[in-house]
């Protein structure tokens, strides 16, 4: 009987040290050696392939800063291990450990937070329509018995829906796995609008074969924060993220990123978004930047 109990309370212990570590991403990738940042295919300038499995965007780009400062805290380099994620599966992944850091193009809301933990506000993004150029569509009130697109698993799902009801206006929602994919719906003529996040929507009509077939339309739907996503419950995980962020801004290099991505030339093709940042955009990198956290040398402290 003590030798059944002595076996329990091993398997309790085991257990709740393998919970802690699932929870510990520091702990985690410095006992891997490696660490797996979620991607997107086609989320704009945040995050989009080149194809080969390289992936580069603005929030690429914040992760792999944020890594490098986890690297030094491990006292090791790491291996980065990049998987695709769809706005369907994001959460789930990021929730059973498969995917450390969430690198695309997330809202941080308060129903995700039940859920995952999120760093500091990178960009704001305005919710917006799509349409072809030729269409004559230039509100929501005009997509009545019209097909609307728009992709699984994202926020634009339920403000369609809640718009559909406060409007009164009737229309056929279509749904693609993937941005790339809600977007053929548009380019195909099976979706006659296709509301998404701005920035998405100028990324993939600037990367379309025919950019001056479409354009963005109508009144903003919707603003929403969006921002880097890992693991609920690692607090030191999130205070490293933070204090990158914060260096970041507060060096005037978070501004540069942003330059580089959605105003300057941005491959495979050199084309300009040509999207400065807004005011609400700019707020967000303020708040980050008047935060407690300043850098100190290469390592970034909170001083509150």
């Amino acid at each position: 009987m003590k030798k059944h109990f002595l076996t329990l309370a091993v398997t309790a212990l085991l257990a709740g040290s393998a919970f802690a570590q699932a929870n510990d991403t520091l702990a985690k990738v410095k006992a891997a050696g490696s660490i797996t940042m979620g991607v997107r295919d086609s989320s704009g300038a945040l995050s989009y392939t080149l194809g080969d499995g390289k992936y580069v965007g603005y929030h690429v780009e914040i992760c792999q800063r944020i890594i490098a400062n986890l690297e030094k805290a491990a006292g090791k380099k790491l291996e980065v291990k990049y998987t695709p994620v769809t706005s369907q599966n994001r959460i789930p992944l990021v929730e059973n450990g498969t995917v450390d850091i969430e690198c695309g193009s997330t809202t941080n809301n308060e129903a995700r937070q039940k859920q995952v933990a999120f760093a500091f506000t990178t960009y704001v993004e305005e919710v917006r329509i799509a349409v072809r150029a030729n269409s004559g569509i230039t509100s929501i009130a005009q997509l009545n018995g019209k097909n609307v697109a728009t992709t699984t698993g994202t926020t634009s799902v339920q403000l369609l829906r809640k718009n559909e009801r406060a409007t009164g206006v009737d229309f056929k929602e279509v749904f693609g796995k993937d941005h790339a994919d809600s977007f053929l719906l548009l380019e195909s003529g099976r979706a006659d609008a296709f509301v998404m996040d701005g920035q998405i929507l100028a990324g993939n009509i600037a990367n379309s074969k025919a950019p001056a077939d479409f354009k963005i339309v109508g009144e903003v739907l919707n603003v929403e924060p969006i921002a880097i996503m890992f693991r609920k419950d690692d607090p030191a995980f999130k205070k490293l993220a933070d204090e990158t962020i914060a260096g970041l801004a507060k060096s005037g290099e978070l501004a540069k990123l942003y330059d580089k991505w959605f105003v300057q030339a941005i491959p495979p093709k050199n084309i300009r978004l040509g999207l400065p940042a807004s005011d609400a955009t700019t707020a967000a990198v303020n708040a980050a930047k008047e935060s407690p956290f300043k850098p100190v040398g290469n390592k970034f402290n909170n001083t509150g």
